[in-house]
Parts: structure tokens; C-alpha cells; sequence
């Protein structure tokens, strides 16, 4: 299931006490200040209905790509997410409180974290995030650094240990073959802890 389906957000939600950040596309509309929504009365088959409707209907949403092509340089700034095996990882990030649009109306407000590369053709990635409106850019750039993080586990357990490399028929085979690479794969973290290396503990920066 794709990470940022409403119906998964929706259940992410619903759990008390969880930050989530989650990647969205650059077409996903939005808001950059919640417009207002009125009542219209309308009759339908003889019966009166109503309706919510944006007030002012030139009040357009407009697409995250859109809003980060427009976005003054001085509102970027470069962060380190992680330390690599070939030196620090940085981005250029900014944020911005937005409201989501849903069916043509403003749902909730989200915190909109953009994320671009150094190129001279930067590549733009955008994240949601509902974190409260206290929220720092420095908690949302290491929520954005925790995934770097735990891929770089996979890939070290993968070209380290083997972990894809199984040929089981059953489940429980299949259960026991990854349980033994994540030990295996912890015990030589401990490993290069006690002999000054770097591990994938230290890609992480802390919040």
C-alpha cells in the first residue's frame, strides 16, 4: 500500500501521539492560507439542499511543485541529514503551514516540508508532516533523515550478510532466514562501535 493514501494517513492519524512525515507528490494541491467556506442553498428535485463552497471562487489551490518553483532563495536553507561513508549529506530545505485541498475544499493543515538537491538543476521532493505549529525546521530535517538511515540497514545487511539471498519454500524458513541476518547484522554494529568505524547509528543527525 502506498505510503501517502489518504486512508493510510487517515489510520496514521487516528494512533494518539504520533509524528508522522510522509513523501506526497508535487501535483497534490494545497492552500497556503486556509480560504473560507460558506453554505450555498440550492433545490434539487423540489427539495432545498445546501452545500460548502469556497467564498471567493478565484481562490484557486495551488500544486506543491508550483509553490516551491516560486519560493525567494532566502527562504531555503542548507541542512546536513546524514553523515555518509563519502562525507556529510546535505540538502537545501523550507516550510511552509499549508491546508490541504480535498474535492475542490480546504481540508486539514499540514506542516509542507520541500526538500531540494544542490544541483544546478535541483530535484524537489515534498513531505507532510502534523507536527504541531511549534514545529522547527530542524525536528522536520531529521524526520526527513530518519529513512535514509534505516535504508542504508537494508543495503549493509543485503551486501554484508546476505539477507536477499534465501531459498525457502515456507514461511517460518523465510522468518528464521531474516531473524538471523538482523542479529547477525547487530552484532557487527557492536562491532564497529568498539572499533572507532563508523555504523549506520551515526548517519542519523540528532533533531
Amino acid at each position: 500500500m502506498a505510503r501517502n493514501r489518504p486512508d493510510f494517513i487517515k489510520a496514521v492519524e487516528n494512533i494518539p501521539g504520533v509524528t508522522y512525515l510522509v513523501s506526497m507528490p508535487g501535483d497534490t494541491l494545497c492552500w497556503l492560507k486556509k480560504p473560507v467556506v460558506i453554505e450555498k442553498g440550492y433545490r434539487y428535485k423540489g427539495q432545498l439542499k445546501s452545500k460548502k463552497v469556497l467564498k471567493t471562487l478565484e481562490n484557486k489551490p495551488i500544486s506543491f511543485e508550483a509553490h516551491a518553483k516560486n519560493i525567494n532563495k532566502y527562504f531555503w536553507y542548507r541542512r546536513k541529514v546524514s553523515e555518509g561513508t563519502k562525507g556529510p549529506i546535505e540538502y537545501e530545505f523550507t516550510k511552509k503551514r499549508v491546508a490541504l485541498s480535498k474535492n475542490g475544499l480546504p481540508d486539514k493543515e499540514v506542516w509542507l516540508l520541500i526538500r531540494r538537491t544542490l544541483d544546478a538543476e535541483p530535484i524537489y521532493s515534498y513531505f507532510i508532516c502534523n507536527a504541531p505549529l511549534s514545529c522547527r525546521l530542524k525536528l522536520l530535517v531529521w524526520l526527513s533523515g530518519i529513512r535514509w538511515a534505516i535504508e542504508q540497514c537494508f543495503g549493509e545487511t543485503k551486501t554484508e550478510i546476505g539477507m536477499d539471498h534465501y531459498e525457502v519454500r515456507k514461511f517460518p524458513g523465510w522468518v528464521h532466514h531474516m531473524m538471523t541476518c538482523m542479529l547477525a547484522h547487530f552484532f557487527l554494529w557492536h562491532i564497529k562501535l568498539r572499533l572507532g568505524k563508523k555504523s549506520t547509528s551515526s548517519y542519523a543527525v540528532a533533531a
